[in-house]
């Protein structure tokens, strides 16, 4: 990775990794839990989770944000899983292929005109607060011992 985004990738990765942790402790008859009427359900926060961080990289590169991607074709854990496998890979891709002058430009989101570097770091902290949600939902499911927080440095 050459644009000088490697150390934000590992960053984000630090975080990212640990959905994995969380997932591999649900089993099928949970995918669908929610701890509220209302509340998105295990499966699509997880979900949610990846496709916004996918949305926000791509609209830092393409210089507008178009919704985040659907994903509501699982059946499984496993499925689950596979979405969120797959919108890492393609998010380190798009990430990896961003260069400085997308990073610095302008992006208007939500009434907010801000450039790329904002966005990205928004997309970021978007990211640990649902990712410390599916921290109490994987504990409600009655999952005693999670996982840390985040990935130390050397396990990425």
């Amino acid at each position: 990775m050459s644009n000088g985004m490697e150390g934000a990738v590992n960053g984000w990765l630090q975080h990212r990794m640990v959905l994995d942790d969380l997932l591999a402790l649900v089993d099928d008859e949970n995918i669908h839990y929610r701890p509220w009427d209302g509340a998105m359900s295990l499966s699509e926060l997880a979900i949610h989770i990846v496709t916004s961080t996918y949305m926000f990289v791509r609209g830092i590169k393409k210089g507008e944000f178009e919704a985040p991607p659907e994903e509501t074709n699982y059946k499984t854990i496993n499925d689950v899983r596979t979405i969120v496998q797959r919108y890492t890979e393609e998010t380190k891709e798009e990430i990896s292929t961003i260069f400085s002058y997308q990073m610095k430009g302008y992006i208007q989101f939500n009434k907010l005109r801000a450039p790329g570097t904002y966005w990205f770091s928004n997309a970021i902290d978007h990211e640990v607060h649902h990712k410390g949600q599916l921290f109490t939902y994987v504990r409600m499911t009655g999952v005693k011992e999670v996982p840390n927080f985040t990935r130390q440095p050397d396990e990425i």
